[in-house]
């Protein structure tokens, strides 16, 4: 008995060492992983940089009164002033004016940096209301699906160690509507329940499929976008005329009044599709 007690005691304590060897290497391993995930997030965030760098660079030779308003707009001036200098080069050199916003909307929806709202109202300023529309689904379905691409092969880790208890949340809607995956992302972009940046990274991580993620997104995003490309085909028209219209103030103020419905109605909309 005594020596069945002698083994068992010794087998315990096996197992007590194993456990405290194997606990410090898994997290060593955890911590060369989100290492890993940051080194790459960075390096694909300065690849895009490189690609912004090089339309900037390549762009025709602008006066140093109109490269000041080069920059992604914060204001109705910042977008006024942008838009005029984007319009006069627009005619002539079509190709880069379109690759910049092209390029830059796509890399504000993947790095889920703001500011793709006022690429929009310039899409609006600038080009027709169909194509500016095309333009901002388009961009906006493409850079969700990096961002979503991104979370999944590099950002699982990340996100699970910064927001665990959002992530099991959202798994729970996304399981109610397994069998209406597109509907319920078109939802979701068209009502403000949950930022967009938080269903691009966690949509992968919950296992919502890509091609349902994408279509939900180009269209759902078409709805509030129809009220921005407005804004921005008005704003056109205020800043091409010499004097304000209160017309157009009308205008403007009532898009911006409609935008708010969604967040109005923010807990009836829910509670009708949920």
């Amino acid at each position: 008995m005594d020596v069945d007690h002698s083994v068992q005691n010794e087998s315990v304590s096996t197992v007590d060492d194993t456990t405290t060897i194997t606990e410090p290497k898994t997290e060593n391993e955890q911590t060369m992983s989100t290492t890993k995930a940051l080194v790459i997030l960075v390096v694909i965030f300065s690849l895009f940089i490189l690609i912004l760098g090089y339309l900037y660079y390549s762009f025709p030779q602008m006066t140093e009164e109109e490269k000041k308003y080069i920059k992604i707009p914060r204001n109705t001036t910042d977008m006024q002033n942008l838009g005029r200098v984007l319009e006069d080069y627009k005619d002539t050199n079509y190709t880069q004016v379109f690759m910049s916003i092209f390029f830059c909307y796509i890399f504000l929806q993947t790095f889920a940096i703001p500011g793709s709202i006022s690429l929009s109202i310039l899409c609006g300023f600038l080009y027709p209301f169909l194509l500016a529309l095309a333009i901002i689904c388009f961009c906006s379905a493409m850079g969700a699906c990096f961002c979503y691409l991104l979370s999944m092969t590099i950002g699982r880790r990340l996100a699970y160690r910064y927001f665990p208890d959002r992530i099991k949340s959202y798994a729970n809607l996304v399981k109610k509507h397994n069998d209406n995956m597109f509907c319920y992302m078109m939802f979701l972009r068209i009502t403000p329940f949950l930022p967009n940046w938080f269903i691009n990274v966690c949509a992968p991580l919950v296992d919502v499929p890509l091609i349902p993620f994408w279509l939900g997104t180009f269209f759902g995003v078409a709805v509030p976008s129809v009220l921005v490309v407005q804004a921005g085909q008005t704003l056109h028209q205020v800043a091409s005329e010499s004097t304000w219209s209160w017309s157009s103030v009308l205008l403007l103020a009532t898009f911006a009044a409609l935008s708010l419905l969604p967040v109005l109605f923010k807990a009836k909309l829910r509670d009708k599709f949920d």
